[in-house]
C-alpha cells in the first residue's frame, strides 16, 4: 500500500514538473538564426575574400609558375626522351623533382599562411554577427537564440537570419 501510495505521489510530483516547465517554455521567447547564410550574405565576407585574395596574389603567381614549369619539364620529357642523352635524362628529372620539392614546399607554407589569415579575418567576422545577435536579442527581448543547424523544426517567423544580414551589413 505504503508502494502505490509513493508512486502515486512520484507521478504527480513528475507531472507537475512537466506541466511547469511546459508553461515556463511558453514564456519565452525563441528564436533561430541561419549563421551560414548569414556569412554568405553580408557584404563583409566578399570584402574579406577580395582583400586576401590580393595579399596573396603574388605567392599564389608563384605557386602557378611552379606548376607550369613542372608541366612543361614533364612534357618535355615525355616528348623528346627518346632523343635526349641519358645524362640530359637525368638532368630533366632532377630539375623536376627539385621543382616538385619547391613547389610542396611554398605550397605547404601558402596553405598554412592564407588559412591563419582567413581565420583571423572569420573571427572579427564572427564577432560582428555575434554583436549583431546580441543586439537584436536585447531589443527583441529573446531568451534564447539558437543556430539553425541545432533545430529540426521551426516556423519561418521565429527566424531573426535576416534581421542579423541588415545588422551586420550596416556595422564596419
Amino acid at each position: 500500500m505504503k508502494k502505490l501510495i509513493k508512486s502515486i505521489a512520484m507521478t504527480a510530483a513528475a507531472s507537475g514538473m512537466l506541466l511547469a516547465s511546459s508553461a515556463m517554455a511558453a514564456d519565452q521567447k525563441i528564436a533561430v538564426v541561419n549563421f551560414q547564410e548569414v556569412m554568405s550574405q553580408i557584404p563583409q565576407t566578399a570584402a574579406v575574400m577580395q582583400s586576401l585574395e590580393a595579399e596573396f596574389k603574388d605567392e599564389k603567381a608563384v605557386l602557378a609558375q611552379l606548376e607550369s614549369d613542372i608541366k612543361y619539364n614533364q612534357e618535355k620529357k615525355k616528348r623528346d626522351s627518346s632523343i635526349m642523352s641519358k645524362k640530359e635524362q637525368e638532368d630533366l628529372d632532377k630539375k623536376i623533382a627539385e621543382l616538385y620539392q619547391e613547389y610542396q614546399t611554398k605550397g605547404k607554407a601558402f596553405q598554412q599562411k592564407t588559412g591563419l589569415r582567413q581565420n583571423e579575418e572569420t573571427n572579427k567576422i564572427i564577432a560582428l554577427v555575434r554583436q549583431a545577435i546580441d543586439g537584436i536579442a536585447a531589443k527583441g527581448k529573446y531568451d534564447l537564440i539558437i543556430e539553425q543547424k541545432a533545430v529540426v523544426f521551426s516556423k519561418p517567423d521565429a527566424s531573426i537570419t535576416k534581421e542579423v544580414v541588415e545588422q551586420v551589413s550596416k556595422l564596419k
